[in-house]
C-alpha cells in the first residue's frame, strides 16, 4: 500500500532529495529481508544520512501514524526488518562513517550503517581486535548486530554483540535523542538503558550511533578440524575440553548433510561418509595457544575421531575454516528455498537436538543440514525446500512446531543470535512466560505508544 501522495509530499520536505524511493520498482529491493518465504511492499523507502534525518522522519511518522521499519542490509533471518504494509522502510545504510578510533580507551565509535567487516578491519589497522563475527559479517552493519544482538563464531570464547557495546546514540518514536553509556569501564548510574535496546529490532528506537569495545588482537592461532564417525563422539571432545578449562575462540560443527553440501561446493578434501566435522581454534599467547592445541588434538584423538588436520600456516587456515563459513553458501544451492532456522540448547543436550533434528526430517520427509556453534550450544537446522510446494511448506511449519518445542523443554531457547522478529513471534509466549511478556509489551507501549516501531514483530 504506497503514501498518499500528499504524504509523499511533505515527507519529500523533511528530506534530501535522492533520499526517498516511492516507486514500485524501487521499492521490490526492501520488499524482503534475508528470511526466506517472507514478502511485503512497503509504502515508501527513506535513506537517512544523519540523526536529524531519522528524528524528521519519526516526528513525522508518529504525527500521521505511519508505522516505521529500520532496515541496515537486510541480512537478518528472522523476518525483523520485513516491511508491514503502508510502512516507511528507515534504510540506514548511508550512514556509514567510523566516527572515532581511540586506542587510548580501547573503543571506537560508528554510525549504524558501517559493516560488520570494517569495523573489524579498522581495528586491525590500530592493532586492536573486535570479535564478534557472525556469518554475514561482510556486509551486514553494525546497527543491525546491535538490533538482533548478533552472535557468531567466536562466541564461545569471546561473548556476542552485547559484551562490546559501551553506548547508544537512539532516536525515539517521538524523535527525542536518547544518548546512553560512554567510555568508562564502570558506570552503574542508573539503569542500563543501553542494554534494553541491544536485542530489541527496531521496536523501541531507532540506533544512530554505537560505542564499541575493543581488545587487544590475540598474538598467535591455531586452527584444527578433526571428523568423527559419531555425532556423540564429537559433542564429548567438546564436554572434555570444557573440562579441562580449554575455552576455544572457535568450536563449530556439521553433520553429515552440511558436510557433503560444502565438500561437493568448496572442494576442501572433507570426507563425504563422516557423521560429523569439529572445526577448533584457539588463540591467546603463541605458548598457550601451542599447548591447548594439542589439549584439542589429544581430546578428539582420545574420543575415536577418524582424522584430525592441524593448519600449518594461515592460508590453510582459512581454507579449513572455509568448511563452516562456507555451511549456508553450500547447504544453499541444493534446492530453491533455503530455510536457517536457530536454537540453543545446553551443550549436555546438543547431541540429542541434531539426532531429534534427524528423527524431524525423517518425520516430515525433509532434507534438513544441521550446523553450528558446537561450543555453545548454538545450532541451525537448515531446511531445503521449495516455498512453491505449499504442501512441504506445511510440513516444514510442523517440523519448525516440533524442534522449538523441544528445544523448550530440554531448557534451551528458541533463539540464539537469529531474534525472534516475525518467524518466531508465536514462539515467544511458550518460552518467555506470562510476567515477561507484560513487562515486554508495557515497555514498549511506554517507549512507542503510537505503535509506529516495527510493528507486528516481537510482540
Amino acid at each position: 500500500m504506497a503514501l498518499s501522495e500528499s504524504l509523499v509530499a511533505e515527507l519529500r520536505q523533511r528530506i534530501a532529495p535522492d533520499a526517498l524511493l516511492t516507486s514500485t520498482e524501487d521499492l521490490i529491493p526492501y520488499s524482503f529481508d534475508g528470511t526466506a518465504a517472507m514478502t511485503q511492499m512497503p509504502g515508501a523507502v527513506v535513506f537517512a544520512r544523519s540523526a536529524a534525518d531519522v528524528v524528521a522522519v519519526l516526528e513525522f511518522a508518529t504525527r500521521e501514524r505511519i508505522p516505521v521499519v529500520t532496515r541496515g542490509s537486510g541480512t537478518g533471518l528472522s523476518g525483523g526488518s520485513l516491511p508491514v504494509a503502508g510502512c516507511i522502510v528507515l534504510c540506514t545504510v548511508r550512514m556509514d562513517r567510523i566516527l572515532e578510533v581511540d586506542r587510548a580507551n580501547l573503543t571506537m565509535r560508528v554510525e549504524p550503517g558501517v559493516t560488520t567487516l570494517q569495523v573489524s578491519e579498522a581495528a586491525a589497522a590500530v592493532g586492536l581486535f573486535y570479535p564478534p563475527d557472525p556469518g554475514s559479517m561482510k556486509i551486514s552493519t553494525i546497527g543491525g548486530n546491535v538490533a538482533e544482538n548478533s552472535g557468531g563464531l567466536r562466541g564461545l570464547k569471546y561473548g556476542i554483540t552485547r559484551n562490546y557495546v559501551m553506548g547508544l546514540e537512539v532516536i525515539l518514536a517521538n524523535g527525542e535523542v536518547l544518548t546512553t553509556g560512554n567510555k568508562c569501564v564502570k558506570d552503574v548510574a542508573g539503569y542500563s538503558l543501553k542494554d534494553l535496546f541491544i536485542g530489541s529490532e527496531g521496536t523501541l528506537g531507532v540506533i544512530t550511533q554505537v560505542l564499541l569495545r575493543l581488545i587487544p588482537k590475540p598474538a598467535a592461532k591455531k586452527t584444527l578440524v578433526a571428523t568423527f564417525d559419531a555425532m556423540d563422539a564429537a559433542a564429548q571432545t567438546v564436554s572434555d575440553l570444557i573440562a579441562a578449562q580449554i575455552i576455544p575462540c572457535t568450536l563449530e560443527f556439521l553433520d553429515r548433510t552440511t558436510i557433503q553440501c560444502v565438500e561437493d561446493y568448496a572442494k576442501i578434501g572433507l570426507p563425504t561418509d563422516c557423521e560429523a566435522l569439529l572445526l577448533m581454534e584457539t588463540d591467546g599467547h603463541p605458548a598457550q595457544v601451542e599447548e591447548e592445541a594439542q589439549v584439542m588434538e589429544e581430546m578428539a584423538r582420545r574420543n575415536g575421531c577418524r582424522e584430525i588436520r592441524i593448519a600449518r600456516d594461515e592460508a590453510e587456515a582459512n581454507r579449513l575454516a572455509s568448511a563452516r563459513r562456507s555451511a549456508f553458501s553450500a547447504l544453499a544451492r541444493v534446492a530453491p528455498t533455503t530455510i536457517l532456522e536457530d536454537a540453543t540448547v545446553p551443550r549436555s543436550e546438543l547431541a540429542h537436538m541434531v539426532r531429534f533434528v534427524e528423527q524431524i526430517a525423517q518425520k516430515y520427509r525433509l532434507r534438513i543440514g544441521t550446523f553450528g556453534h558446537m561450543g555453545d550450544g548454538n545450532l541451525h537446522p537448515t531446511f531445503l525446500t521449495d516455498e512453491r510446494n505449499h504442501e512441504e511448506m506445511e510440513r516444514v511449519h510442523a517440523a519448525f512446531q516440533d524442534i522449538f518445542t523441544e528445544a523448550i523443554r530440554i531448557g534451551g531457547t528458541i533463539t540464539g543470535e537469529h531474534g525472534v522478529g516475525v518467524a518466531k513471534r508465536d514462539f515467544l509466549p511458550k518460552f518467555a512466560g506470562d510476567a515477561q511478556m507484560r513487562v515486554m509489551r508495557e515497555l514498549r507501549r511506554v517507549l512507542d505508544p503510537a505503535g509506529i516501531l516495527n510493528p507486528g514483530k516481537v510482540l
